[in-house]
C-alpha cells in the first residue's frame, strides 16, 4: 500500500500534523510515493478552507482523505456537519478530517457520519487517525452496474412489488426518515459533479434505500440518488437486481429496452447477500436513523463496499431472528429485514430515533 500527500498545508501546525500522519502510515506498512499522488492507494489531500483544490483520482481504487485545520470545532453536531460536509464535497474526498490543534480531529463521511477523536498529543492523535483510516482505505467498492435489457415484458410497468416500494418510500418521507441531503449541485461545479457521479455511481445525495424480493434470486430496489418518496418509473427509479458478478465487482440489473436506467443504490451488494442467505426475508430497509439496544458494526466502512455488506450480513446472521432483524451501521444508520416493507415500517415506527449516536 502506498500513500501520498496532495496540496499545500495552510499552516505550520497542519503541515506538522500531516507529517505525523505520514509517519504513522509508514509505521503500519505504507510507503510514500514521494510526491506522485496518481499511483497512491491513499491520498492525504491538504485543503484550504477558503479555496479547496480537489485531488482528481484516476480510478475508484484511490481513497482520498481531505485534511484541513480550524481554530475550534463547531457545535452541536448539525453545525459541525454544516461546516465540514461542504469541504468533503468540494475536496472530492471519501471523508474529511477537521484538525483542531490542541483539541483533536473530527471525521465526516459521505453518509453524514461525524465523530471526533482526542489524544494526549498530536503523535498519538495521528496514530489514532491512521487506525481509523486503515480498514476504510483498504475496502473494496462494489458500485459498478451491468444493465441487461432482458426484463420480462410483463414487468416493464412494474408489479405489486414495485407498488409496495413506492408506497414505502412515501411513508418514509411522512415518518421523517429521509433527511434532507446537502445540496450537492450547489456545492460542486458541473465538472466536479460528473466526476463524483462517475467515481461513486451516485445520481445525487439521497439518504436511505429500500428493496423487496421478487423471487428466489431477484429483488427490486430503489435507484441511487433519487428521492425515495417519488419512485415513479420501474427500470429507472426502481431496478430489478438479477445477479452479482463477484469477479468484476458489479451488480447485474434487468431493465426494459426502452428506458435509460439509473444506477441501483450502492447498498445493493448488502441486500444481495442478505436475500441469498435468508430466503424468508422479503424486504429490507436502510435509513439514517437509530434504535436503542441494537448490535452495530465495529467499523464505519463506506457505503457500497464489500466489507460493509459482509459486516451487516454477519450481524443479520447472528440476530435471534434474522428474518426480522434490526442492525446498526456505526455512525451511519440501521438496516432492517422483514417479510414486507409495510411490516418493517409498522415495527420500527414506535421506537425509531432520528438522531444517530456518533462514536
Amino acid at each position: 500500500m502506498q500513500y501520498a500527500f496532495y496540496g499545500t498545508a495552510t499552516s505550520e501546525s497542519l503541515d506538522r500534523f500531516a507529517r505525523l500522519i505520514g509517519g504513522a502510515l509508514e509505521g503500519v506498512g505504507f510507503t510514500s510515493t514521494n510526491g506522485d499522488a496518481g499511483d497512491a492507494n491513499l491520498v492525504i489531500s491538504l485543503l484550504d478552507l477558503d479555496d479547496p483544490k480537489p485531488f482528481r483520482r484516476r480510478g475508484k481504487g484511490t481513497y482520498v482523505v481531505g485534511v484541513f485545520e480550524r481554530e475550534s470545532h463547531p457545535e452541536p453536531i448539525e453545525e459541525s456537519l454544516r461546516a465540514d460536509y461542504p469541504q468533503l464535497l468540494r475536496g472530492l474526498a471519501n471523508l474529511v478530517l477537521d484538525y483542531v490543534p490542541g483539541h483533536g480531529a473530527w471525521f465526516t463521511t459521505m453518509e453524514r457520519g461525524h465523530y471526533g477523536i482526542t489524544a494526549d498529543d498530536d503523535m498519538q492523535l495521528a496514530q489514532k487517525v491512521v487506525e481509523r483510516l486503515l480498514p476504510l482505505a483498504s475496502s473494496r467498492l462494489v458500485i459498478d452496474n451491468e444493465f441487461r435489457t432482458d426484463l420480462e415484458e410483463e414487468l416493464w410497468n412494474g408489479d405489486a412489488v414495485t407498488d409496495s416500494i413506492r408506497a414505502a418510500g412515501v411513508r418514509l418521507q411522512e415518518l421523517d426518515l429521509l433527511p434532507n441531503p446537502f445540496p450537492i449541485e450547489d456545492l460542486l461545479t458541473e465538472r466536479e459533479l460528473r466526476h463524483v457521479k462517475r467515481l461513486y455511481g451516485i445520481g445525487g445525495l439521497s439518504y436511505g434505500n429500500l428493496s423487496a424480493r421478487k423471487d428466489e434470486r431477484r429483488f427490486w430496489m430503489s435507484a441511487s440518488g433519487v428521492d425515495k418518496s417519488r419512485l415513479e418509473i420501474p427500470g429507472r427509479d426502481i431496478l430489478l437486481v438479477s445477479d452479482y458478478d463477484s469477479a468484476n465487482g458489479r451488480m447485474v440489473l434487468s431493465v426494459p429496452p426502452s428506458i435509460e436506467p439509473r444506477r441501483v443504490s450502492v447498498d445493493a451488494i448488502e441486500h444481495w447477500m442478505i436475500y441469498q442467505e435468508h430466503p424468508d426475508v422479503g424486504a429490507i430497509i436502510h435509513v439514517h436513523a437509530w434504535m436503542e439496544g441494537i448490535t452495530a458494526t465495529d467499523v464505519n466502512y463506506p457505503c457500497g463496499t464489500e466489507e460493509l455488506a459482509r459486516s451487516v450480513a454477519e450481524l443479520v446472521r447472528q440476530a435471534p431472528d434474522p428474518d426480522h432483524a434490526v442492525v446498526g451501521l456505526r455512525n451511519h444508520g440501521i438496516t432492517v429485514t422483514g417479510p414486507t416493507l409495510e411490516e418493517i415500517l409498522d415495527r420500527i415506527e414506535p421506537t425509531v430515533l432520528r438522531e444517530i449516536p456518533m462514536t
